[in-house]
């Protein structure tokens, strides 16, 4: 059985069971009609119900033996729920399933709540074997269960139903052992640290995105940039919407000068094996070798995750960004036409691209 106490901290969460303390919340979300994603299978529809499922009904579960639901309380409150159930103690293995207010997706937390659970699932106790599902149009649940280290298995077809009708479910499964699939937060080597962003950062990211020309003339999202957005970058966006294993890193040379810039994974294709790396670097620190290092760094760190490609779009004019993926080994594979987002509309990019093992260190 687990234990009716279970809690565990992630980077921003805390989950933990449901107690009467959060009547509060409950209510409002309920009021506000969001129960159905927000809180966990059999949440009452109605305040007057509150009280009674506090105190026995969201316990039931627990008491079955098969399994605990869990609050995902981070700084604002509870923001949604994560359960583990289907537990099969003999066999080792427990399904998981989670929901998130609508108002706080779009933030990570139902990504960091799954690798937290699981990460203590697999890392303790019985349990060798932890599956997730997810209905098969359902991008945003598929991508968490990628992000989250799952392997996708299979397809069931028709096997869930929702209000519109029967969807496909696709089964995904994690194994004790898989462990090594959690993304790193730190990547060196001899002169650089890729690592998360920091709200120190932020005065370095606007002051390297306002005003140069180069990043203005390439990057969309420059364009008006503020000391307020590049805070909500380095303290939420940088870490929220990163995709998958990869996510976004900022580029620390190690001799203590100053961010040098970003680098991250914009696209995997798990099925293909395929991911796709962007990054851009301060005005201060070009022409040092930064870049062609960052981006062998992150390729090296895709290929250990088990890619067997990486890929590059750049401008075709772009000639300065080209020139670093040449440096960096990857091959000019062709061009792309209207690829490629850039302020006042869009670019044909190059296409570069790197097989496992095609690394040759600068």
């Amino acid at each position: 059985m687990f234990d009716e106490r279970l809690t565990i901290n992630t980077e921003r969460l805390i989950l933990r069971p449901f107690g009467p303390g959060d009547a509060g919340q409950v209510r409002a979300v309920i009021e506000d009609g969001a129960h159905p994603t927000a809180l966990p299978p059999g949440a009452p529809g109605h305040p007057s119900a509150i009280a009674q499922w506090l105190s026995h009904g969201v316990h039931e579960l627990w008491r079955s033996g098969q399994g605990i639901h869990l609050a995902m309380h981070a700084r604002d409150g509870v923001v949604g729920s994560i359960s583990v159930f289907k537990t099969l103690w003999g066999a080792g293995t427990a399904e998981v399933g989670y929901g998130v207010h609508p108002a706080y997706r779009r933030r990570g937390y139902a990504t960091e709540a799954v690798r937290g659970l699981v990460g203590r699932l697999l890392g303790e106790g019985p349990l060798r074997r932890i599956e997730l599902r997810a209905n098969a149009d359902n991008l945003a649940s598929v991508r968490v269960a990628e992000k989250a280290g799952f392997t996708r298995e299979g397809l069931l077809r028709g096997a869930g139903f929702e209000d519109d009708g029967p969807h496909d479910l696709v089964v995904f499964g994690r194994l004790r052992g898989d462990e090594r699939w959690v993304p790193r937060r730190r990547i060196e080597s001899e002169r650089l640290v890729l690592r998360p962003f920091a709200r120190r950062d932020a005065f370095d990211v606007v002051e390297a995105v306002k005003g140069d020309s180069e990043i203005a003339r390439w990057m969309p999202w420059a364009e008006g940039y503020t000391l307020e957005r590049a805070l909500e970058w380095c303290t939420r966006l940088a870490h929220a919407n990163g995709p998958g294993y990869g996510g976004n890193f900022a580029i620390q040379p190690k001799d203590g000068e100053r961010l040098a810039g970003a680098i991250g994974v914009q696209r995997e294709d798990h099925e293909r094996g395929d991911a796709e790396l962007g990054y851009w670097i301060a005005p201060w620190a070009r022409r040092k070798g930064y870049a062609v290092e960052a981006t062998q760094l992150a390729a090296a760190y895709l290929f250990d995750l088990g890619f067997h490609r990486v890929h590059l779009l750049v401008a075709t004019g772009n000639r300065a960004s080209q020139a670093v993926a040449r440096k960096a080994g990857f091959i000019e594979e062709g061009i792309m036409r209207q690829v490629l987002p850039i302020p006042g509309g869009w670019a044909d990019a190059v296409l570069f691209g790197m097989l496992n093992g095609e690394i040759s260190w600068q």
